[in-house]
C-alpha cells in the first residue's frame, strides 16, 4: 500500500514522457472489467514475447475452443502487436505492477484458470497470489542468460519462493533448465523453443509480393530491429555497397519506432536520401526506406534479398532470426546473440545462418551474396529447412496443460 502513491506518480510521469503509457493506465493497478469466464491467461511482456505468443494463442484456441484467452503485456508496443495480430479474438489487459494489492485485485477481477508466462518474467507477488487463488503458473519458453542468472541469484530469497511455487518451468535448453533449478524451480522440463512453431507466413508472403512489385527490380537489404549504434554502422556499410550496387535499397527498421528522429539525424548527417514508411514515402529515388511503423517486419523480410538482425552488433543480445528464416531469407547476425544463443548455435551448426564479428565482415558477406545471388537463395532455403525440422514444441506445451485438466 505504501508503494501505491509512488507508483501513481511514476505512472503519470511516464505517461507525460511517453503518451502511449497514458492509455488504460488503471489496468496497471489491477483495475479493469470484472469477468467470470475463467480465461486462459498468457503474459507476453513486449514485442518479441507477443510475437512468440501468437502461435501459442492459436493452439490454445484450437485445443480449448470454448475457453476465452486473456493476453497481458507490459509495454504499449507489446500491446499493439497483440492488437494487430490477434484482434478481438483475445481479451487484452496490461499486467499490473507487482504489488500485493494490484495483483490480488487483478486476479479477483479476471479469475484466470491458468497463467502462462512467456520466457523470463518472474514476479513474486504474481506467483504468491496465484498460489492463493489456486491458479497454476507455468513459465513457457523459459530462458536465462548468464547475466540474468547472476542478477536473479543476488535476490534469491525473493525469487526462489516464486519459482518454487510454479507448476512447471518449460526451459528452452538443458543449460536453461539447470539455471532455473539453481534458482529454485521445483519442476523443470526441457521443451525446444516454441518460436520454431511459427505459422505459415501467408499474409507476410502476400504483402512481400506487393513490396517486390513496388520496389521493381531493386535488390533489397533489410536490417531489422536495430538499436542505437547499429544504424550508423548500417549506413556506413550501405555506402560501401552502393559503390558497386548503386540501385541497392536499404530497408532500415529500428526496434523502437519512437527512435525515428534519432535515426533520421544519422541519415541526414550521412547525406543519404531516405523515405519514411509512416508517410508512404516514395522509394524510387531514395537509398533508404526507414520503417518507422510497428508490426511490418515480416512483410519486409518477405521482400528481402538479404537480412541482417539488429541487436546483435551492440550488447543487446540479438533478436529472433527465425522470423526471417521461415521466409527463406539468408540471415546474418553479429556477435551478440545471447538472447537466442541456442537458436543461433543450432542455425550456425546447420549452415542456416552466418555470424560475423563487425561491420567489415558484414560488408564482405553482403558483397559475396550480392555477387552470387544463387548462393544467397541457397542459404535462405537452408534457413527455412532448419525451421521446418525443429517444429513440434507447441504440442508438448499442450500436453503439459492437458495434465492440469483445464476444461
Amino acid at each position: 500500500m505504501l508503494l501505491t502513491p509512488l507508483l501513481w506518480i511514476f505512472t503519470r510521469w511516464r505517461g507525460w514522457r511517453r503518451p502511449p503509457y497514458r492509455e488504460r493506465w488503471r489496468e496497471r493497478f489491477g483495475w479493469g472489467d470484472i469477468h467470470h469466464d475463467r480465461p486462459l491467461w498468457i503474459h507476453a511482456v513486449s514485442v518479441g514475447e507477443a510475437i512468440a505468443a501468437v502461435p501459442l494463442v492459436h493452439a490454445l484456441q484450437k485445443r480449448y475452443p470454448r475457453i476465452p484467452v486473456l493476453v497481458t503485456s507490459t509495454t504499449p508496443t507489446g500491446a499493439e502487436i497483440v492488437a494487430q495480430r490477434l484482434g478481438t479474438s483475445v481479451r487484452r489487459h496490461y499486467l499490473p505492477y507487482d504489488t500485493s494489492a494490484a495483483m490480488r485485485r487483478f486476479l479477483q477481477r479476471q479469475q484466470p484458470r491458468v497463467c502462462l508466462i512467456m520466457e523470463t518474467e518472474i514476479w513474486p507477488n504474481l506467483c504468491y497470489w496465484a498460489a492463493q487463488f489456486q491458479v497454476p503458473v507455468l513459465l513457457i519458453n523459459a530462458r536465462l542468460s548468464p547475466r540474468s542468472l547472476k542478477g536473479y541469484g543476488r535476490f534469491s530469497r525473493l525469487f526462489r519462493p516464486a519459482l518454487a511455487s510454479m507448476t512447471a518451468v518449460a526451459a528452452q535448453s538443458p543449460e536453461d533448465a539447470e539455471s532455473f533449478r539453481q534458482l529454485g524451480a521445483a519442476k523443470v522440463v526441457v521443451i525446444e523453443n516454441i518460436k520454431y512453431d511459427l505459422p505459415e507466413p501467408l499474409e507476410a508472403l502476400e504483402k512481400g509480393r506487393f513490396w517486390r512489385q513496388h520496389l521493381a527490380t531493386r535488390q533489397v537489404w533489410v536490417f531489422a530491429s536495430t538499436h542505437a549504434g547499429e544504424e550508423k554502422m548500417a549506413i556506413d556499410v550501405f555506402k560501401q555497397l552502393q559503390l558497386a550496387w548503386p540501385h541497392l535499397l536499404l530497408v532500415l527498421i529500428p526496434r523502437h519506432p519512437s527512435r525515428r528522429v534519432e535515426v533520421e539525424a544519422e541519415l541526414q548527417a550521412a547525406g543519404v536520401p531516405y523515405a519514411l514508411r509512416s508517410e508512404n514515402g516514395e522509394t524510387a529515388r531514395k537509398s533508404v526506406f526507414l520503417v518507422d511503423t510497428l508490426g511490418e517486419v515480416m512483410d519486409f523480410y518477405a521482400a528481402a534479398d538479404l537480412v541482417t538482425m539488429g541487436g546483435s552488433f551492440v550488447p543487446v543480445g540479438g533478436h529472433n532470426p527465425l522470423e526471417a528464416a521461415v521466409l527463406s531469407c539468408p540471415v546474418i547476425f553479429g556477435p551478440h546473440m545471447e538472447n537466442f544463443r541456442r537458436i543461433a548455435r543450432d542455425m550456425l551448426d546447420r549452415d542456416a545462418a552466418v555470424q560475423v564479428d563487425d561491420a567489415n565482415a558484414l560488408a564482405q558477406q553482403l558483397q559475396l551474396w550480392l555477387r552470387r545471388p544463387e548462393s544467397a537463395r541457397e542459404q535462405g532455403n537452408r534457413a527455412l529447412a532448419f525451421v521446418q525440422q525443429q517444429r513440434g514444441s507447441l504440442e508438448k506445451i499442450m500436453q503439459l496443460l492437458d495434465d492440469l485438466d483445464l476444461s
